[in-house]
């Protein structure tokens, strides 16, 4: 049979923070704009839940990123046995940390 799916999604602590900042930085500038990228994100996170593998693997050992399109943000996460952990939410003209 197929592979089994990660069957939750787990948020790292500082992940909540990252989130509050995105969407702060962008109410201030635009309102509707932030929930329009909040909804973006929440979206792209009940999509990791569907399909895991969605982002592309990159060489930091098992991290995927995904990108928020058409917003400029990117949902960095891990793929565990039977979890997805998000790890990060950036803006995409930021340098992931190492």
């Amino acid at each position: 049979m197929g592979q089994a799916w990660a069957v939750r999604l787990r948020l790292i602590r500082p992940l909540a923070d990252q989130l509050d900042s995105v969407l702060a930085y962008c109410a201030q500038r635009n309102p509707q704009g932030a929930r329009r990228v909040q909804k973006r994100l929440r979206a792209l996170m009940d999509l990791l839940l569907h399909h895991p593998f969605v982002g592309s693997m990159t060489a930091r050992g098992g991290i995927r990123p995904v990108a928020a399109r058409p917003y400029p943000y990117a949902i960095t996460y891990r793929v565990a046995d039977d979890e997805i952990i998000v790890l990060g939410i950036r803006h995409t003209a930021r340098q992931p940390q190492t």
